[in-house]
């Protein structure tokens, strides 16, 4: 661990980018009040500090030694807690591509899933997953082996993970036809169209399962419902608008919303503040 935590002190940049691709290299120095993003389909290992995450009514907490592993992009709640410009948090990323999780299933007998895994999972890391994971730092240092490398340890990783306690969640991305995949389908047109309105049964459809069939599996992986899930996303576009906009009702019409005080309302629950306080600054005269 020691030696990791050098790589990614090392090679931490700005945007979490490195020389090697779908690889985040991640220093965080300040914590700061919980911020919503997007969690992205990652696995994301901890060598030094702790994260807490909220998805809906869940709480994920984890740390050094530890990882967690999304299999769909949704809307989160999370900051670092406990870290210090002297103890920073410290961390490395790998986006996880279905195409690939796929290869792997079709190439090696791994037992299914019984019924539809949550879409986050946090576990310890096994010391066979952390030597790799400290392996694919060290080509860090070597972009010439990185190019040759890095995919087999990167696959050895997603391997690791999908052998060991979690494998579950990261298998379902992979399969064809998973109650995850159908799930993910209507996350992605939520998403897409999260200004429209819509009835739960047209996005079932989109997902190509029934009503209580789609609304009982988008809960397990989600931690919410449809339209939960939908209003996590307006409110997390409109705070995105608002830092560009100084005019809150235009924000709200544009993000979803008939009624520009239930927005108000509700971006105050979701964030402690009105909308009025995140407002681009009027130009000083």
């Amino acid at each position: 661990m020691d030696e990791l935590r050098a790589l990614i002190t090392k090679h931490a940049r700005p945007d979490m980018t490195s020389i090697i691709d779908d690889v985040l290299v991640s220093r965080t120095t300040t914590g700061g009040p919980p911020a919503p993003s997007m969690s992205g389909t990652i696995l994301a290992f901890v060598a030094q500090g702790r994260k807490r995450i909220a998805l809906g009514e869940r709480t994920y907490d984890y740390r050094a030694g530890q990882y967690l592993v999304a299999s769909v992009d949704m809307p989160i709640t999370g900051n670092y807690v406990d870290i210090s410009p002297e103890e920073p948090a410290l961390g490395l990323g790998l986006v996880l591509h279905p195409d690939r999780v796929a290869e792997l299933l079709m190439s090696n007998d791994l037992p299914k899933s019984a019924g539809v895994p949550e879409g986050l999972a946090v576990s310890t890391a096994s010391p066979e997953l952390v030597d790799a994971v400290t392996r694919l730092a060290r080509l860090l240092d070597s972009p010439r082996d990185a190019r040759a490398l890095a995919p087999l340890i990167k696959q050895e990783i997603l391997w690791r993970v999908m052998t060991g306690e979690q494998g579950a969640v990261v298998r379902e991305l992979g399969a064809q036809d998973s109650g995850l995949s159908h799930i993910s389908r209507a996350v992605r047109w939520i998403r897409e169209n999260y200004a429209e309105s819509f009835k739960v049964e047209n996005v079932a459809r989109i997902a190509g399962m029934s009503e209580s069939a789609f609304y009982r599996n988008f809960q397990a992986v989600t931690a919410m419902s449809p339209i939960q899930f939908q209003k996590q996303i307006r409110l997390q576009e409109a705070r995105l608008l608002l830092a560009t906009n100084r005019d809150v009702t235009s924000v709200s019409h544009r993000v979803g919303y008939d009624s520009p005080s239930q927005f108000s309302r509700e971006y105050r629950r979701q964030f402690g503040a009105p909308p009025s306080k995140d407002l681009r600054p009027a130009p000083v005269p």
